[in-house]
């Protein structure tokens, strides 16, 4: 994986960038759709490729291992194999769906002994394990297993999980050099920086990770109820320690305010399940601000859901339909509704990209937020 940083913005910490897979080529900054089980809630992959433009998707090494499995996977030749799609794939580790079992986990030196959610069977994940596990899902980009500490918490608890994260590190960067591929491209390993809300423990993750040289990083521990102030705080903070020259993924964030704002403090990928999640629960985001569709004014408003982001779903269906479908509780309700969600986050960011590139980010940017949040 190669990484070329092509802009800076003058007045903010924004970068315009181009990663490189061998799975094609990512324009950055960049926002990825989640594909937790192998695919994107309800969205085909040719409405990935031809209506979102999504340019790398997700998956998840926690419910791949459990759902389809190993076996089946390697089969088949690899995720891309599997559900069909040919651009780059991300695999989160599975870290954070671990520890949010919370009573059915165990957290010891070695790993994280788990009873799977489906079926209540043992499990255990060590760093070496999950390693492996992601050589078989074949992702172009595979994460380091974490530990994803709860907010709030202590120092001394964030201080001991941060550690355990880094020892962790090593070994799965010690698995890595030791093993190969399965399907004959590279795989780029993502340490995670912990440290919670800490200022001195994230100035102290982010140093340790940076160290390890490995081809980009993450920015683990955000947006999990801490206040909007105290993750950019953190943001702020970790981005001025991990090197330029590498890709920044903040995990997990977030809204579109989120997104631009980790932009400005110079981050280069993102994801969040809430574009597909909100739009199974009626809430569309537009280039004109937020809207309910299940609010009575949308009942007889027969213009395009948003006719200025382009694409056959945003331009051909109507608020009237989509509010229809959704009090009817029709599966194509959520379909129309996500392809939507996901175009716009990916046209949110390519905007972006486009004001970083044209030098008026900073101007640009507190302009989108008060247009793109107002409620409709």
């Amino acid at each position: 994986m190669k990484f070329e940083l092509q802009k800076t913005d003058s007045q903010t910490k924004a970068r315009a960038g181009k990663i490189t897979t061998d799975h094609g080529e990512i324009l950055t900054p960049i926002f990825m759709p989640v594909g937790t089980a192998g695919t994107v809630k309800g969205v085909h992959t040719k409405e990935l490729l031809e209506e979102v433009e999504a340019q790398i998707i997700l998956g998840n090494t926690y419910h791949l291992y459990l759902r389809p499995g190993l076996d089946i996977l390697e089969k088949a030749g690899g995720l891309h194999k599997f559900n069909g799609w040919d651009k780059p794939i991300l695999t989160d580790s599975g870290g954070y769906q671990v520890f949010s079992l919370k009573e059915i986990r165990k957290i010891t030196e070695e790993g994280v002994y788990f009873n799977s959610h489906i079926d209540g069977s043992k499990h255990l994940f060590t760093p070496e394990y999950v390693m492996d596990i992601q050589r078989v899902i074949g992702a172009d980009i595979i994460m380091a297993f974490d530990e994803c500490p709860p907010y709030p918490c202590d120092h001394e608890y964030a201080r001991k999980s941060m550690h355990l994260t880094h020892r962790w590190l090593k070994r799965c960067v010690k698995r890595i050099n030791e093993t190969e591929p399965k399907y004959g491209h590279s795989q780029a390993l993502f340490p995670i920086v912990q440290g919670s809300v800490f200022k001195d423990l994230r100035i102290q993750s982010a140093e340790f990770i940076a160290s390890q040289d490995q081809p980009g990083n993450a920015i683990g521990g955000l947006s999990v109820g801490e206040p909007a102030e105290d993750m950019y705080e953190m943001l702020e903070i970790v981005n001025g320690i991990l090197p330029e020259s590498k890709p920044r993924y903040l995990m997990g964030v977030g809204t579109p305010e989120n997104i631009l704002e980790g932009i400005a403090l110079g981050t280069d990928m993102f994801d969040c399940v809430m574009p597909t999640r909100n739009a199974r629960n009626g809430m569309l985001f537009t280039t004109q601000g937020i809207i309910n569709i299940r609010n009575k004014k949308w009942e007889d408003d027969f213009s395009p859901i948003d006719q200025e982001l382009g694409g056959y779903v945003s331009t051909f269906y109507s608020k009237a339909y989509l509010k229809h479908l959704n009090k009817c509780q029709e599966m194509l309700a959520a379909q129309i509704a996500s392809v939507h969600n996901l175009r716009f986050y990916l046209w949110l960011v390519g905007e972006a990209r486009n004001h970083i590139l044209a030098g008026d980010f900073a101007e640009w940017k507190p302009l989108a937020i008060k247009k793109l949040m107002q409620r409709l």
